[in-house]
């Protein structure tokens, strides 16, 4: 009965959290299993795990609740309970301490309540440490793992046909449903054989599907299609910065040239474009391998345009573009100021929507935001779907760690995750390289991985951060990015013009400095804090929302940090 109504609560927090909240805070727990006391006025046991009476007010008290989410919610009725039982206890196990405080701090009491209201009767939550399981995280690999032992596959006891990362399945171990693993862990189904367990994948972290231990295999060689079969969509982890992008991309690669004709996918660099537009040719291959398929990058396009254009083979430039199925192009930002280029990108282009093929563009802005470009080729790469891909949110960036870390034959802790995602909150490569200076720091030093070792392996990236981003030089920067002066950041002036750049160079001071706000204030004109309290929340709300806005802040982020 106990597991009934935590999952029933589980239901009910599903639909009032926010996804990423929950998938990282409350899909891991797990109630346990808890004998009730008897009671001399009742023969009939309290449910698995709970005791209590029930309380008359208690579902009034916590009406209200339910429905308050976006997910539906299906109504039960509330569990039975013997009056005469001392008040209900729920016994939830924890992963870790960091992840205890934080519920403890964050949602015990939402959880109480929601409980309370379920079960009809008031519940207490308490939380303790669960026992420590070697390795649990690793069922996030596939339904069930474990360590191989040393020496791997032909050792005493190393089962053959290893799988990633010097772990195998064996049908035995727990799986990722029974060890209640958050769901960004468990990436919706186990990586194939060949394909790096960490969303954002790049080849060379991918474990080799046929060499024991923790060997890893080069980039797959380069075929006529040139795409990257490492780079998948069971190897992308989704989240809120990629939702709509990943999405636009498994309709294209179900059904080419139906929908999002073409699709144009922007953002900054390292946040995963070019992994998505691989993982629809993979796909695409994998259900079609008859499909004429081609990634390429803009300047490749350029280079066959100028050894055409030289021995006056465009024929030959037509014959390899214009009979394609799926082209895939990465940065065409890159066509900037080269007409000739532009112009036979234009003629491909119109021939292979002629033909019903697709056109996937990756760009680092939104087509209208492209200087030098024909006008003629902007409005056609805007006449599709165009779709941004925004910086991972913290919950993302722990999730993208966790699971390269288990991809590299690591396992590294929730904790340092934290504190690693979030001091490097540019992209995903920054994120790669420091995973692997603490990765690398750790079996230099023999040490395990935790928070002090993390912080000792990227002293000199924490180091330059602090030295380098200050209230003056967020000023600076974001004048010469919208084009007003230094002084109109401090000045008394209120258009439009002005005050919203001042606004967004105060949201930057207190997310990327340690100034209070009265500090901010004084450094912007001797303002009030709570003007600077508005401008962050403001920034902030509207980031949100406005996908402009956000790539305009991911650009000057980028820009302070070097």
């Amino acid at each position: 009965m106990s597991h009934d109504l935590w999952q029933r609560g589980c239901e009910r927090l599903a639909a009032e959290l926010p996804e990423h909240q929950f998938n990282t805070w409350i899909r891991p727990l797990t109630a346990e299993a808890m004998a009730a006391e008897p009671s001399p006025q009742a023969d009939t046991a309290a449910p698995f795990g709970l005791s209590g009476p029930a309380t008359a007010d208690s579902s009034a008290k916590f009406a209200g609740l339910a429905g308050t989410g976006t997910g539906t919610v299906v109504s039960s009725p509330p569990l039975a309970a013997p009056a005469a039982l001392a008040p209900g206890k729920v016994c939830v196990r924890v992963p870790n301490r960091f992840k205890l405080d934080w519920i403890r701090a964050q949602y015990a009491s939402r959880i109480e309540a929601v409980l309370s209201e379920l079960a009809g009767r008031p519940m207490q939550l308490e939380l303790s440490l669960a026992p420590r399981l070697e390795s649990a995280t690793l069922a996030s690999l596939g339904p069930a793992v474990t360590r191989l032992p040393a020496g791997g596959p032909g050792s005493p006891g190393g089962p053959a046909g290893s799988g990633t990362g010097g772990y195998a399945g064996n049908g035995q171990g727990p799986s990722a449903a029974a060890l209640h693993l958050p769901q960004y862990l468990q990436g919706g189904g186990a990586p194939t054989a060949g394909t790096a367990a960490g969303g954002y994948a790049t080849a060379s972290m991918a474990p080799s599907a046929t060499t024991p231990g923790l060997t890893r295999h080069l980039a797959p060689a380069a075929t006529t299609h040139r795409l990257n079969t490492a780079l998948t969509f069971d190897t992308l982890v989704a989240g809120r910065a990629n939702q709509m992008a990943r999405t636009a991309a498994l309709h294209v690669a179900g059904a080419p040239g139906v929908m999002y004709n073409p699709l144009f996918v922007y953002g900054g660099v390292g946040l995963g474009k070019t992994h998505l537009v691989h993982a629809v040719g993979n796909a695409l291959l994998k259900d079609n391998p008859q499909a004429r398929v081609l990634y390429l990058h803009a300047e490749q396009f350029i280079s066959d345009v100028v050894k055409n254009y030289q021995r006056k083979t465009f024929d030959e430039l037509k014959a390899k573009y214009h009979n394609l199925d799926l082209l895939l192009i990465d940065d065409v930002q890159f066509f900037a100021g080269k007409d000739r280029t532009q112009e036979e990108f234009f003629n491909a282009f119109e021939a292979l929507l002629a033909k019903k093929a697709h056109i996937i563009m990756t760009s680092d802005t939104y087509p209208k935001g492209l200087v030098d470009i024909d006008e003629r080729l902007t409005s056609r790469f805007d006449a599709g779907l165009t779709v941004a891909i925004e910086p991972p949110e913290l919950e993302m960036r722990v999730a993208i760690l966790i699971r390269k870390a288990l991809a590299e034959g690591a396992e590294m802790p929730e904790d340092v995750a934290f504190f690693v995602a979030k001091n490097v909150r540019a992209n995903v490569r920054e994120l790669e390289g420091a995973l692997r200076k603490v990765l690398a720091y750790s079996r230099f030093s023999h040490k395990d991985i935790n928070i002090t070792l993390a912080r000792e392996a990227l002293k000199d990236l924490l180091s330059i951060q602090k030295r380098q981003i200050s209230v003056e030089n967020i000023q600076k920067t974001v004048a010469d990015f919208y084009k007003i002066k230094v002084a109109d950041m401090y000045s008394k002036k209120r258009p439009a013009s002005i005050a919203r750049p001042r606004q967004i160079a105060m949201y930057l001071a207190k997310d990327m400095t340690k100034k209070s706000l009265p500090e901010i204030g004084e450094l912007f004109g001797g303002r009030d804090h709570t003007t600077v309290l508005h401008a962050v929340r403001k920034i902030g709300e509207e980031r949100r929302t406005n996908t402009e806005l956000n790539q305009q802040l991911h650009v000057l982020e980028q820009t302070l940090k070097g």
